[in-house]
């Protein structure tokens, strides 16, 4: 038996992607797009380390693009077995896919445009939908299947968005039998839509992510009470809320809040309320198809009212309606992606209110470095948005308590107090959440292992 870490290498978190071999079969845990870092490009368009037609079936975790962006190129590039997921990563993972495809597709014309004229998109359209039609099987959470000869697996739930799951391998390659646990991205108990993360079976060996292995995330309590005091104070100035949100989770979590502030008269009735992200509207339509992945407290909450149907809540689907609500200089909440505000409809927001004193930028999401964002939030006087500079006049608000990964308390108590044989450490940064980790576990007599890109680990 043989693992090979294929996830992202020296500081990225992205590109999420293991290959298993077990006997004859090999399979892919997630097949993710690398994000962020100036050699991102190169590292989507290269070749994978394996052969892409020698894999029989890919298990996907969750539907976020470092998890799932790279299945088109799979299929492009030879793939021809099953993908399988929850089926609310189904649903998210056609959005995503085929968003991403679209704005890979852009990129390359507008870069032909400017004179490359060998530019191409990472995939296209036709590849995403020949990704899509691979998904051709849907795993219940809780339930053991074959997915593979001589290796069963059981999605179980992960918490982390809606759908997403850990995973269980259990391993027989005829002299063998080993059982492991793959934990996709785990989640942060945050608002309390999903239910909290199953804890991780008995396993021999774990993968483990470690996004936020070195700090916890503070109480979401206080964290909805310091993001409804921003947009009430911004409110009461007579300005508009400006919120980058990123489409998947962050967008529903957001819109949930902002129903308890009405409801709680913590923001004022009629207060108008424009979600302008195509995106983020197609994946609040999937929220409320799949119930099963909601907690206990939230489907209660569903029986009396719809907290994604509040009043004075208007969708944003065309681009002149997302235009028009530029003529509206106060007293609304715009929530636009994209989160870093990189590209979408966001800039445009920003463009017609950071100069503007009354109103507020509420930003809810990690911003990277390089990204309009993060000049935002490092505090500069001027930024430039297309052609461009924009005085930043606005009040400006970093909330951090959004976050749907598990923090380090949550990560810990995930893996619990069972014996392993061994853990590898993946999904964080080396001298970050990985390296607390492992020490962590290494002063509890936990054998770990941190692998490098492609590295074999093979299973004693």
């Amino acid at each position: 038996m043989i693992v090979y870490s294929c996830h992202g290498a020296a500081r990225e978190v992205t590109g999420s992607c293991h290959l298993v071999e077990c006997g004859d079969s090999r399979i892919l845990v997630d097949c993710g797009l690398f994000q962020g870092g100036h050699g991102a490009f190169d590292a989507n368009t290269r070749g994978f380390a394996f052969d892409p037609r020698s894999i029989d079936v890919v298990l996907l975790t969750h539907a976020h693009l470092d998890h799932c962006g790279r299945l088109p190129k799979l299929v492009r590039d030879g793939f021809a077995g099953s993908i399988v997921s929850t089926a609310a990563t189904h649903d998210l993972a056609r959005v995503v896919l085929l968003d991403a495809a679209s704005l890979q597709e852009d990129e390359a014309r507008r870069a032909r445009s400017r004179g490359d004229r060998d530019a191409m998109p990472i995939s296209s359209l036709d590849d995403a939908f020949r990704a899509l039609d691979a998904f051709d099987r849907v795993a219940a959470y809780d339930e053991a299947f074959e997915a593979a000869p001589g290796i069963r697996a059981t999605f179980l739930d992960a918490g982390h968005i809606l759908g997403s799951a850990f995973l269980l391998l259990e391993l027989d390659d005829g002299t063998n039998r080993r059982r492991m646990l793959f934990s996709g991205d785990l989640g942060h108990h945050g608002s309390g839509m999903l239910r909290a993360p199953v804890p991780a079976p008995p396993a021999d060996f774990v993968v483990m992510e470690t996004t936020y292995g070195n700090r916890p995330h503070r109480p979401f309590d206080a964290t909805r009470k310091e993001f409804l005091d921003a947009v009430g104070d911004t409110l009461k100035a007579h300005g508009n809320v400006v919120i980058p949100t990123f489409a998947l989770e962050r967008a529903q979590e957001v819109l949930y809040c902002l129903h308890g502030g009405l409801r709680e008269g913590k923001i004022a009735p009629g207060t108008q309320v424009f979600l302008d992200s195509p995106m983020a509207i197609s994946a609040t339509a999937i929220f409320r198809r799949h119930p099963e992945c909601f907690s206990e407290g939230f489907r209660e909450a569903l029986r009396h009212e719809d907290p994604f149907a509040m009043p004075h809540l208007h969708f944003t689907h065309g681009v002149e309606e997302s235009m028009a609500i530029n003529a509206i200089e106060g007293g609304a909440i715009i929530l636009a992606g994209s989160g870093m505000c990189t590209g979408g409809r966001v800039r445009h927001h920003l463009r017609h209110n950071l100069g503007r004193s009354r109103a507020g930028v509420v930003l809810v999401g990690y911003a990277a470095e390089g990204t309009l964002a993060r000049d935002i939030v490092d505090g500069k006087k001027v930024v430039r948005i297309g052609r461009h500079d924009v005085p930043v006049r606005a009040r400006v608000w970093t909330i951090n308590g959004f976050s749907a990964h598990a923090g380090q308390p949550e990560l810990l108590a995930w893996l619990g107090e069972e014996p392993r044989q061994q853990v590898f450490l993946v999904h964080g940064e080396p001298d970050g959440g990985m390296a607390a980790m492992r020490d962590i576990l290494q002063a509890r007599g936990v054998s770990v292992a941190c692998p490098a890109f492609a590295a074999p680990c093979r299973l004693a």
